[in-house]
């Protein structure tokens, strides 16, 4: 993947200054003062030599302009362009090559930089920089503003007039050169200098590198108002990375035993350069990620941007062949044809290397793995089931119920046709029948108001969710539940109903709308962990850590089935109708359990608390690494076979309940253990493709949001603009699946695109940390619940807008449950 070309020998030590390569030239210092250009095209042509510095040069970079390759080069005494073409035809016409002064007693330059179209060059000397015309002596104007001296700057590709620059105060900025003022200033990053940063056209983004391997990713709107996408830390991505490679290649011994060889060091971001797409990518993959790659100290790393995963790791250890075995610097040039070549110096000695690097091999690399692992599961998952349900598969169970028995009385009246009269009159069939000619209608106005009637009961015609809708972001209802914390929230089907399961042990039933009194619902010891709809509305169940789990009928005060804490042994982690509710999943300690049951709504006065409802364990099912279950997921709307499970372990588990075993386990999903894991479950008023339904969402503590696709088996984004340190919060798919919710601790939900990293909306007007979130299966609405006990209700922008509540006062609060 990784060879060298060729290796160059200084006269100094070239570790601490800028060094520059691009697809077609690379530039090394000569007796301290003088630059080699070379031509890679063919490094046994002599090098071109530049003289004209009369100080050691300490920076250098190429850049274009038009066709023409230029190179920049500084020392303390002057900044020179020079023209590569001409200065080649200079040396074949027996002349010396001859650049352009653009600056004079500048000051030591440690960094340049040019522009996109060639047209300036910034050079950072210590505090400030300096924006020079690449084209004759002009200084265009001097920036100044950090507190440390300046460490790298960048031009923005789509925007000239834009600049950042990084600092030792470990802070970046963003200048406008038209008004030579700042338009965005960081705040403090790391404890560590940051060294490097670079934009990504592609994705729109502003990516940090400090000296901790500490790498800042963030999005760069139009406004320059840069916001916070995603965090990564080099070190903690490669050791993942060798957890990964450890468990595909199952070699742990061994892997333990070179470990122990290892030097820890820390991973520098020295430079990063954006992986560019070329023709040699496989077909699932060309196109659709963005890529980058990092130079650090001990070696090079590829990194998606869009999942924050390292996907290879080129270390100069596992290299032995390579001259080089501790980096000081590096430029990092992308070229076309798939082509990438690295110009590396060394830390210790003065010792320069020319690298090309595959990374043409590196993917199919990765697709190889792809396809082992898809073809190692056999047939690809999927979460619509395609198969019936196999014959000893625990789904074909079924609760066989034995009718009561009733004993015959002997002497009794055996069962015969009742009949009170001995004549019975003539059906009226042999008779001619009468016809009335006219009649009538005198009950118009009582037909109207019987149909006025019954559409208020049934509600509102049932309508296509807007598909193109925007995403919910203005507050349509507040409401003051309890002074306890929401626990667990869902609709029901129709988006008529709401279940709130609150941390005082009670349940709470409104409107989708939150006017009226709501229904309370009382009976568990413990905060209320998990409610939930049947399919068919007719039932939902609430779950709690009392190791009890209740099924309710609608309408109905009392419990039909309770599952007490005798019968489970840890509290119930979670748990939902499955099988289009032939089923009901819980998740329980390191077990999964699959109950039948039956609803009885039979009431006898005798026995009145009896149970007469049924309810049997049908199967039960260990965690491979048998931890306990923190999550719980399965789809009940259609028929699917599917579980997604998380554990204690911070493994993701799919478990296949068609055969009983799990096919697919991602072991280090999280940094932390997944706390919710929602599906896109879509809904009875949106129409969506059969794939999107294989895309799940996982959340963790520190850790932010994944969206992972069951087809490819693999995180495919990243979310991490909310702030979630030490509460559970929730994330939730919209049932158009085009948008994602998620709570945060700073009293705030998010909305996100799914297509994208940053967030669309940040929704305020909460009062504390916003733990639930869920969409309205019916119509595009958003509901928020909060660590207070507090309910919003947020509709897209455009339709109407109430008033919201009295922020404080609890509304329709009944003093006794129903």
């Amino acid at each position: 993947m990784i060879a060298e070309k060729c290796t160059f020998t200084c006269d100094q030590l070239p570790s601490q200054r800028q060094i520059a390569c691009c697809s077609t030239h690379c530039v090394t210092p000569h007796r301290f003062k003088d630059l080699l250009c070379y031509n890679l095209k063919d490094l046994n042509q002599e090098p071109l030599a530049l003289t004209g510095h009369h100080g050691e040069i300490s920076a250098m970079v190429f850049g274009r302009r038009d066709t023409h390759v230029l190179l920049c080069s500084a020392s303390a005494d002057y900044v020179i362009v020079w023209n590569i073409e001409l200065c080649q035809r200079r040396v074949d016409d027996g002349l010396i090559a001859a650049g352009t002064v653009i600056g004079t007693l500048l000051g030591d330059v440690v960094y340049l930089a040019f522009s996109s179209s060639g047209e300036r060059v910034a050079a950072c000397t210590g505090n400030r920089v300096n924006i020079l015309n690449s084209q004759q002596e002009q200084l265009m104007c001097t920036l100044s503003g950090h507190l440390g001296p300046l460490t790298a700057a960048e031009f923005c590709p789509w925007d000239e007039e834009i600049l950042a620059t990084t600092s030792e105060d470990r802070t970046f900025k963003v200048w406008d050169l038209k008004t030579e003022s700042v338009c965005y200033q960081s705040f403090v990053l790391s404890a560590s200098p940051l060294l490097s940063c670079i934009f990504v056209e592609k994705s729109r983004q502003f990516i940090a590198g400090s000296a901790d391997g500490q790498i800042w990713c963030f999005s760069f709107p139009n406004d320059h108002n840069c916001h916070l996408v995603a965090k990564m830390d080099n070190d903690k991505m490669h050791k993942r990375y060798l957890r990964q490679q450890e468990t595909v290649t199952q070699q742990k011994g061994k892997a333990e035993q070179s470990d122990q060889q290892i030097v820890e060091t820390t991973k520098t971001v020295l430079s990063m350069a954006v992986c560019l797409p070329f023709d040699d990518f496989h077909d699932h993959m060309k196109g659709q990620r963005s890529m980058l790659w990092i130079g650090s100290s001990d070696g090079l790393y590829l990194v998606d941007l869009d999942t924050s995963d390292l996907l290879t790791a080129l270390c100069f250890r596992d290299y032995p062949e390579l001259s080089i075995a501790m980096a000081g610097s590096w430029s990092i040039s992308s070229g076309c044809e798939g082509q990438m070549l690295c110009l590396v110096s060394s830390l210790f000695t003065p010792t320069v290397a020319l690298l090309e690097v595959r990374p043409a091999e590196v993917i199919f690399g990765l697709c190889q793995c792809l396809e082992k692992t898809l073809s190692s599961g056999g047939q690809g998952l999927s979460v619509i089931q395609s198969s019936p349900a196999l014959s000893g598969s625990p789904l074909n169970a079924d609760l066989k119920r034995k009718e009561p028995n009733r004993p015959e009385r002997k002497g009794g009246v055996k069962e015969q046709p009742l009949v009170f009269q001995t004549r019975v009159k003539s059906s009226g069939y042999s008779s001619s029948p009468r016809m009335t000619m006219f009649s009538p209608k005198t009950n118009v106005a009582n037909t109207s108001r019987l149909k006025e009637t019954h559409r208020r009961k049934v509600g509102p015609i049932l309508r296509d969710y807007p598909i193109d809708g925007r995403a919910p972001s203005v507050p349509h209802q507040k409401l003051r539940v309890a002074n306890a914390p929401v626990c667990s929230m869902q609709y029901s089907g129709d988006g008529k109903q709401i279940l709130c399961g609150l941390g005082d042990s009670s349940v709470f039933s409104y409107k989708s709308n939150l006017t009226g009194s709501p229904a309370v619902y009382t009976g568990h010891n413990n905060a209320v962990s998990s409610v939930g709809w049947s399919h068919c509305r007719q039932w939902w169940l609430s779950a709690s850590k009392d190791r009890t789990l209740r099924v309710w009928p609608s309408g109905s005060s009392e419990p039909a089935i309770t599952l007490s804490g005798d019968m489970l042994s840890h509290p119930i982690s979670g748990a939902q109708f499955y099988y289009l509710d032939k089923f009901l999943l819980v998740a329980c300690g390191d077990s999964l359990h699959l109950y039948l049951y039956h609803v009885d709504n039979t009431h006898d006065d005798i026995k009145r608390y009896k149970q007469r409802s049924v309810i049997k364990l049908a199967a039960r099912f260990k965690t491979t690494s048998a931890t306990d279950i923190t999550a719980l997921s399965a789809i009940n709307d259609f028929y699917s076979h599917l579980v997604l499970q998380s554990g204690a372990d911070r493994s993701l588990q799919v478990m296949d309940m068609n055969q009983g075993r799990v096919v697919s386990e991602w072991p280090d999903a999280h940094s932390r253990a997944i706390h919710c894991i929602a599906q896109n479950k879509g809904s009875a008023f949106a129409t969506q493709s059969p794939d999107s339904h294989n895309l799940f969402l996982t959340s963790a503590v520190t850790d932010g949001i994944r969206l992972w696709d069951l087809r490819t088996r693999r995180c495919v984004r990243r979310y991490e603009s909310h702030v979630n340190r030490c509460h559970a919060c929730d994330s939730a798919m919209s049932p158009c699946g085009r948008f994602i919710a998620s709570g945060s601790e700073d009293n705030c939900a998010y909305v996100y695109d799914l297509r994208g990293n940053r967030f669309l909306h940040k929704l305020h007007r909460h009062s504390d940390t916003v733990l639930r979130v869920a969409f309205n299966p019916a119509t595009p609405e958003l509901l928020t619940g909060t660590l207070d006990g507090r309910l919003g209700v947020f509709r897209p922008s455009g339709g109407p807008r109430l008033s919201p509540d009295p922020s404080g006062a609890q509304h329709g609060l009944p003093t006794s449950p129903l």
